[in-house]
This record gives structure tokens, sequence and C-alpha cells, in this order.
């Protein structure tokens, strides 16, 4: 009879743990910029394209742990308001051989309610680099919002800091990817078929 007892209540540990984890995809509201200067003005580059998934586990609504997180972005949908500026950045990231800006999480740390630090590798015209984020989550009508930036440089990822006008417009070697990311229940997608 404990037996019988000990296996019940495994079964049933285990099928909580399993339920507590749902899957995540990133909304349409969720908006990627890269921002940077230049010799004769700030700069920035904004995309609303980016797609993924995420695996989280949940527990009485709160968010306690980060078990998968990849976001892809095709590399031509980061505009400024300038098509001349836009077709620099895509001969700097080299858009005809690397179409996409892709991010995988590797590990999450939560740091408090509000705060975690995810370690993820960023893939940008074709070159893989590991990044520590801070990132803000907080829950929102079942969704969980993701805000947070990273510096990084041109040279990180193997790319010149792009110039125009003749070399008279140049690019500093800094940027910052800047992501507010909106995760909604997979099973709330309107364009999912949920069968229970």
């Amino acid at each position: 009879m404990k037996t019988i007892k000990l296996i019940l209540a495994l079964v049933i540990t285990l099928t909580l743990q399993v339920n507590a984890q749902r899957n995540y995809n990133i909304n349409a509201r969720s908006t990627f910029e890269v921002a940077g200067t230049s010799n004769v003005h700030d700069w920035v580059m904004k995309s609303t394209e980016g797609s993924g998934t995420a695996n989280l586990t949940v527990k009485e609504s709160k968010l306690t742990d980060i078990n998968s997180f990849t976001i892809t972005i095709p590399a031509e949908s980061i505009k400024s308001s300038k098509t001349s500026m836009d077709d620099v950045a895509y001969e700097t990231l080299d858009t005809k051989s690397h179409k996409y800006v892709k991010y995988v999480l590797k590990s999450a740390e939560k740091i408090n309610e509000t705060t975690w630090t995810l370690t993820g590798v960023y893939t940008i015209a074709g070159v893989s680099r590991e990044y520590k984020t801070q990132v803000r989550i907080t829950a929102n009508n079942g969704n969980f919002i993701l805000q947070g930036s990273n510096q990084v440089t041109f040279a990180d990822f193997g790319m010149a800091a792009p110039t125009a006008a003749l070399g008279v417009v140049r690019a500093g070697k800094d940027l910052t990817i800047i992501f507010n990311i909106t995760l909604t229940d997979y099973t709330k997608n309107d364009n999912v078929l949920v069968i229970k």
C-alpha cells in the first residue's frame, strides 16, 4: 500500500511540474531596435517582425524558470527612416548571405521577482557571440513582457563600422541592441487549434 501511495505521489508531482511548463510565442507587439551614433547624428533602426518561441515554467501566474527561448528576425526587416541608410546597413550585415539575426538562450538566472540575467548567443552577419543580458520581466494578463538591452560593437560580429557619402558620414563603433518582447501563451494564440 505504501508503494502505491508513493508512486501516486510521484506521478502527481511530475504531472504538476509538466503542467507548470508552458510554450509561448513572440507577440506581434514586440519591437527590436539597434541604436548607434555617427559623426553627424545618432540613429535608430527598428523591426517588429521578430518571431520565436519560449518554454517557461509558470506557477501561480509567476515566472519561475525560462527553459528555452529563441528569436529570429529577418535582417532586412530592420529599418530606419532612410532607405539609403538601410542599404548601407544591409551591405554591412551582408544580408544576401545572412538573411536572419538570431538569438538562442543558453541559461537564465532569476535575480528577483522582476529581474533576470539571461545568457545567450546572438548570431549576426553569420558570426555568433555569447552575451549576458539583464532583463526586466513583468506579467500582464497571462503574458510576459521582457525588456532589456546589450552593448555590442560592429567588430564583435566581424563587421567594419559603415560609412556613407564617400566616407563623409562615419558610424561609431558601438551599438545598442534594445528589445521589448511580449510573450503570449501558445494556447491563447488565435491562430492555433488546440485539441483537448
